[in-house]
């Protein structure tokens, strides 16, 4: 008797809140702005959750301008195949794949026909979540890219981040990072779990998409949970994507921008003996640097350090609650005294400031050492901090992006710490002032990355067997590291398996289909492994069935 197995169906789809409000696109008019939104599985057009928040963020941003605008909820079915959390039977179903994938396909054929519609002059910024995201991706390649100003995927199962791959990726390093990876903290998130549309990124679009896939979701991530894909509106993604979409509508309609993200920055100014040739040039340029963040409603907090071979080698002189005349008396007083050897301890003070103040959530965060001088690694302070002890307080913060105004002699020195955390490192005041204009003009306050905690456990992996099919199904024998895999059908996610052998039923007669399997463990997923189930069209004999 053939053995059955468990299945736990983790269909793609999203929870829904109906709310009271909807728009009205005006079908007759061609705006200079039109924004449309393809929301995920089972949403309700104009009512859904992801589709009001998304539009509700950028419509504060454009009401402030003259600019003719309308929202869409993009008019496509949006199927909903079933619960999020539903309990299967003991086999496998494909019947529900096919209407999953025929929306997506209504999707993109809605999208193209709008964006390639009757209003030429006008432009578009182009959105999705969840099934939505896989509308947006799919259709990139079909629309016109000189009409489109932005698109953007939220929890993408068609994610693809090439820097992710390999036993230790690029960007559980920092390295590598696609310009389209906007927030992703996962540095092992590689391929969606229904695959890739491949060129992920046309050429044509390069600079304007981004992909925000949060923490630990199940669809876009190495990770597999479900809340943290519903959560795209309680986690704030919407407004951080809304202030990267403005800031793009702004420039092509050359319009001022006033809606950063609000700033917290850190001045942290190294007062050793020899900064006497620079400590005048220094000050004036962190009094700037504070005039601007004060003018644009952010916080300074001032810090100032030596050598933790000295006494009091960092000490606060101002906090987040500084006002501007309170933080350039601090900077007036300065007194330079000594400081040890050559090296200071930049590294023990950065990590004191980052960890003694009271972070903004939400805020874009920095921090600015000047100094003449390299660092002590590890730092002669009680916990022997060292850079790689900064880099992880600082990708844990938010992160706090780190730059560094120094001498040409010791600028080399600091540029595995400011890479690592997202900053820069200037070499003159000239390049001080730039780094001040780059500082404020950041509009997003997430991490592109996070640095990837090592907690032990193996990645999964599997390898295909055996496939045996006949015209209406198709039984796979695997091998794999924990007997535990999720499997999809086309672009459906049909449920997660128990044991290495399963049976997918209801395959339609002639139709070619893509199946997928990714080996998963309790809580990380591994590289998908995808089957080409062959297009059958008459019962095969016995003796035929293997592939």
């Amino acid at each position: 008797m053939k053995k059955r197995c468990v299945v736990v169906a983790i269909i793609l789809t999203m929870m829904t809140v109906a709310l009271p409000r909807h728009d009205t696109a005006v079908a007759a008019s061609c705006p200079e702005l039109k924004v449309i939104f393809a929301r995920g599985s089972g949403g309700a057009r104009w009512t859904d959750q992801n589709y009001l928040a998304f539009s509700e963020a950028l419509r504060d941003k454009l009401a402030a301008t003259s600019i003719s605008y309308e929202f869409e909820d993009l008019d496509y079915p949006a199927i909903d195949i079933g619960n999020i959390t539903t309990l299967l039977g003991a086999f496998f179903g494909g019947g529900e794949a096919y209407d999953f994938g025929k929306s997506v396909n209504a999707g993109v054929e809605r999208l193209a026909a709008n964006v390639n519609g009757r209003c030429p002059n006008t432009k578009y910024v182009v959105a999705g979540y969840s099934q939505g995201a896989m509308v947006v991706s799919k259709s990139l390649h079909r629309l016109d890219a000189d009409k489109v100003i932005y698109s953007a995927t939220f929890g993408d199962p068609k994610i693809y981040l090439p820097e992710g791959a390999g036993a230790m990726p690029p960007a559980c390093l920092g390295q590598g990072l696609s310009d389209y990876r906007m927030y992703v903290p996962d540095c092992r998130a590689f391929i969606g779990k229904l695959g890739t549309y491949l060129p992920y990124q046309p050429e044509s679009f390069v600079g304007k998409m981004g992909t925000w896939c949060n923490r630990m979701d199940i669809f876009c991530s190495s990770y597999l949970s479900i809340a943290s894909h519903v959560s795209y509106v309680s986690d704030n993604l919407y407004e951080d994507a809304a202030r990267v979409i403005f800031d793009r509508v702004a420039k092509v309609f050359n319009i001022e921008n006033h809606d950063v993200a609000p700033h917290d920055t850190v001045i942290l100014i190294d007062v050793t003996g020899s900064m006497g040739p620079l400590i005048d040039r220094y000050k004036n340029e962190a009094k700037k640097l504070a005039r601007q963040t004060l003018a644009t409603n952010g916080r300074v907090a001032l810090y100032k350090y030596t050598d933790f071979q000295e006494e009091n080698a960092v000490a606060m002189l101002c906090d987040f609650g500084c006002t501007l005349e309170e933080i350039e008396a601090k900077l007036d007083g300065l007194v330079l005294g000594d400081g040890g050897d050559i090296n200071e301890s930049a590294l023990g003070a950065s990590f004191v400031a980052m960890n003694e103040l009271t972070w903004q959530k939400g805020a874009v965060k920095s921090l600015v050492i000047l100094t003449d001088a390299a660092y002590h690694n590890p730092d002669f302070d009680a916990r022997k901090t060292t850079l790689a002890d900064v880099v992880k307080l600082s990708r844990e913060i938010d992160p706090v992006n780190i730059y560094v105004v120094t001498t040409p002699l010791v600028a080399e020195s600091y540029q595995e710490l400011t890479t690592a955390t997202g900053g820069a490192v200037a070499t003159s005041v000239d390049d001080f002032e730039l780094m001040t204009e780059e500082i404020l003009a950041r509009v997003d306050a997430l991490p592109r990355v996070e640095e990837w905690v090592d907690d032990g456990e193996e990645l999964p992996w599997a390898e295909i067997v055996s496939v045996e099919q006949n015209l209406t199904a198709a039984t796979i024998r695997l091998q794999s590291s924990h007997g535990r895999f999720m499997v999809a059908l086309n672009d459906a996610i049909l449920g997660i398996v128990e044991g290495e052998e399963f049976t997918i039923e209801e395959l339609a007669p002639g139709t070619e289909n893509i199946l997928t399997v990714i080996p998963i463990s309790e809580n990380r997923s591994g590289i998908p492994v995808e089957i080409p189930l062959e297009k059958i069209t008459a019962p095969l004999a016995p003796d035929t069935g293997r592939l």
